[in-house]
């Protein structure tokens, strides 16, 4: 059971902050439901009637989680490396609901076929010897954290032993892979690793820029508003990723440390998007998408944001709807509807209570990120363009608070929250942008509301 936040650290988390403990409190929490919903998918197959999941395939699935099981022996902390991957939440959860239809799905047989390939990734991260068969889907076999090889359809057989790890596809060449130490090293060029970005702490895992999990995005497209689409990368793009990338410590650094604890803590794998149609260079506001996904704890998807100041801006923007889901997912902040009747000047659509909260403490970390950039800023050019921003998003969240703070459906905890938000927002007015950026960002919310009533209607602003 995952230890009550205290009073000290809910104020914290409002403040858009919190310290590597509670961080780590939240993350635990997660782990543990993580859990939780591979036990539950193992119990659904076991119960689902034979329609749903045939008497041979639900044989197979007892075989990958014995082979689950003997990873998770063999060396706890490898295995759960691959089970707590971001990604595996999604499938999982398409898992679930598949197992619960009232007849098998394409989509469901393709879902249990990653099984064992999640398991067999857990063995090879826990250097366990061993050997099994695998189904290949969509001309590609995708081990979660390791990589993924382009071969035929139909099953092959993976072997792993004294380190070596042997694809064998009747119809081709066997291919070859040799692990190594945070990564892997290629032996056919059949066979793509995940690319990983170094560790923004020393001590901390690399980073993995994951362009190969077949469950990265939700089924038919991201499933996030203003979202582009996962892309592969090839080399001149990860010397792109990896460009913007070598900056961010520093850039999250300067907007403070509690940033680079949050990233350090909470962000376990990044997932490449195309840019936005239409959006022209990349690293400009404008030419980049960013989101999260509530089953998938510590992944950011994001286009590639082309300076690392940009790029650190994403990770405090996308962490904070992270540290909020956890949170909420912990102790619940509101007993508000799901009903999308709110204004927010950061989206063209009505937003439910639950979005505007979200959306709210997201702005205000990004305007005291901003402020703080500008405050330390050298260059004019720089100490406006963080300006800028910050004045934007700290009018934007003072825009929502009489919502948020006028509800009668916050818990106990929610309150908190929202009260340290409105404390945050007061105290970064302390320090005000120029009057001009003031004047700007006020004429951007006010254009924006104008807009907004214009395609919605009154609603609740």
């Amino acid at each position: 059971m995952t230890p009550a936040l205290s009073d000290r650290e809910l104020r914290a988390l409002g403040r858009t902050e919190g310290d590597a403990h509670a961080l780590g409190l939240l993350a635990h929490d997660q782990d543990t439901r993580r859990f939780v919903l591979l036990r539950a998918l193992s119990d659904a197959a076991d119960q689902a009637p034979d329609t749903v999941c045939p008497p041979g395939l639900r044989h197979r699935l007892r075989s990958d989680w014995a082979l689950l099981e003997a990873a998770d022996r063999a060396d706890r902390a490898a295995a759960r490396s691959v089970l707590l991957h971001p990604l595996v939440g999604p499938w999982g959860r398409s898992c679930l609901s598949g197992l619960g239809a009232d007849a098998p799905t394409p989509q469901l047989l393709t879902d249990l076929d990653h099984f064992g390939a999640l398991a067999a990734a857990a063995a090879i991260r826990a250097r366990m010897p061993f050997t099994t068969r695998l189904t290949v889907r969509g001309g590609a076999l995708t081990l979660p954290t390791l990589g993924a090889l382009r071969t035929g359809p139909g099953q092959v057989d993976l072997t792993f032993a004294d380190g070596v790890m042997t694809v064998r596809n009747k119809a081709e060449t066997d291919i070859v892979v040799r692990p190594g130490n945070g990564g892997t090293r290629r032996h056919d060029p059949r066979w793509r690793p995940v690319h990983t970005l170094p560790p923004l702490v020393p001590g901390a895992a690399p980073v993995p820029l994951d362009d190969l999990d077949p469950y990265r995005t939700a089924a038919g497209g991201p499933g996030h508003h203003g979202l582009s689409g996962a892309v592969r990368l090839d080399d001149r793009a990860r010397a792109g990723w990896a460009e913007s990338w070598a900056g961010v410590a520093d850039r999250l650094r300067a907007g403070g440390g509690h940033r680079l604890t949050e990233a350090a803590v909470l962000l376990r794998c990044l997932v490449p998007l195309a840019p936005p149609p239409g959006s022209g260079r990349a690293g400009g506001s404008a030419a980049h998408c960013s989101g999260t996904r509530r089953e998938a704890f510590g992944a950011v998807l994001s286009s590639r944001p082309g300076t690392p100041g940009y790029f650190a801006a994403t990770l405090v923007h996308e962490l904070q709807h992270t540290k909020l889901a956890a949170l909420t997912a912990l102790v619940p902040l509101h007993h508000e509807g799901p009903e999308a009747r709110h204004f927010a000047p950061w989206r063209p659509d009505p937003r439910p209570f639950d979005g505007l909260l979200q959306g709210a403490v997201s702005h205000a970390a990004l305007a005291g990120y901003w402020q703080r950039c500008a405050l330390a800023a050298d260059r004019t050019g720089e100490r406006d363009l963080a300006w800028t921003e910050h004045a934007r998003c700290h009018e934007q969240v003072g825009a929502v608070l009489p919502v948020l703070a006028g509800s009668g459906g916050l818990t106990r905890e929610g309150r908190v929250v929202v009260n340290e938000l409105i404390n945050l927002y007061h105290r970064l007015a302390e320090s005000p942008a120029p009057t001009g950026h003031r004047a700007r960002a006020r004429a951007y919310v006010g254009t924006a509301r104008v807009i907004w009533q214009q395609r919605n209607g009154s609603g609740q602003l």
